[in-house]
């Protein structure tokens, strides 16, 4: 049912397919360069495979627009993580994902969103999905803007690191990504 769902959500945007899978590859690389223990690694990949489950209410319309999100539509758009949270909570093979689908838009300095947490009050899980997960959206095309190469998206991670992204998962991801790139 899991993977039905993370199709879904791939099918249902256009412009994200593949999306989740890389950002679960990505973050899980990370968290094993972490040493993370197969538990929060299981607890990790559901997370990061249905990080934007709440996409599949929104209209496929507005996940494919070509220009600027007005005000209602970035309302809509903010308000995924928390639609999507609702949506698996029922479903008990998904609960572990619940950090992830609720917290991989809240931002280190608390400036993120549907709660804006900060730090450490974001849990571990959801904010290596962030970095992930931004990492990938900037590499990848969109209808409003082209894809970044991995050395500028790099840069901004790191840029934004202490802001936005937890630093010290920002520095590993860098440093994942950096290996990857050497080898």
């Amino acid at each position: 049912m899991l993977d039905a769902l993370a199709q879904a959500i791939d099918d249902r945007d256009p412009f994200g397919t593949g999306h989740a899978l890389r950002v679960t590859e990505l973050a899980e690389e990370v968290a094993v360069r972490l040493r993370w223990d197969e538990q929060r690694l299981a607890a990790l990949r559901i997370g990061a495979q249905l990080h934007d489950v709440g996409k599949l209410m929104l209209p496929q319309e507005l996940l494919a627009k070509p220009g600027a999100l007005d005000a209602r539509e970035w309302a809509q758009i903010r308000a995924h993580p928390v639609v999507g949270s609702t949506l698996i909570a029922p479903v008990l093979a998904a609960r572990a994902a619940l950090p992830c689908v609720l917290y991989h838009h809240e931002r280190w300095d608390g400036d993120g969103y549907p709660t804006g947490r900060r730090g450490r009050a974001i849990p571990a899980v959801a904010r290596i999905v962030a970095v992930a997960d931004a990492f990938d959206a900037m590499t990848s095309v969109r209808p409003y803007r082209d894809a970044l190469t991995p050395h500028s998206a790099l840069l901004e991670i790191e840029r934004c690191a202490g802001s936005q992204f937890d630093p010290e998962l920002a520095a590993a991801f860098v440093a994942v990504c950096s290996d990857a790139r050497a080898a």
